[in-house]
């Protein structure tokens, strides 16, 4: 399920189960790429969590990551970061980290 995050909303987003961050920029084309990656995860596994994070709508949560770069993406498992990739990243990247979060 993919859910969009604001800055009052993201800490209760985040505190359970599995969940991927993606910070993004609706102009950013690596994060369009992403999303698709992203979309095509959702669908294999329906009980992971994304949370989308748009960098110019949420300030204070991006600055709280310190978001330099986007995509910017955070690996949550029962509300710990277990991984964090900054960049545009092949699928097989999400997914090792995915394996992370999920077993």
């Amino acid at each position: 399920m993919t859910v969009y995050a604001s800055d009052g909303t993201f800490h209760d987003l985040v505190k359970e189960g599995a969940v991927i961050v993606d910070f993004f920029s609706k102009t950013c084309i690596p994060c369009k790429m992403i999303a698709r990656v992203l979309e095509e995860l959702e669908d294999e596994f329906p009980f992971l969590q994304i949370v989308k994070v748009d960098v110019e709508e949420c300030p204070k949560t991006s600055d709280e990551f310190h978001v330099n770069g986007i995509p910017d993406m955070y690996y949550y498992k029962d509300g710990e970061i277990v991984a964090h990739e900054v960049g545009a990243v092949g699928p097989e990247v999400i997914r090792e980290h995915l394996a992370e979060i999920l077993y």
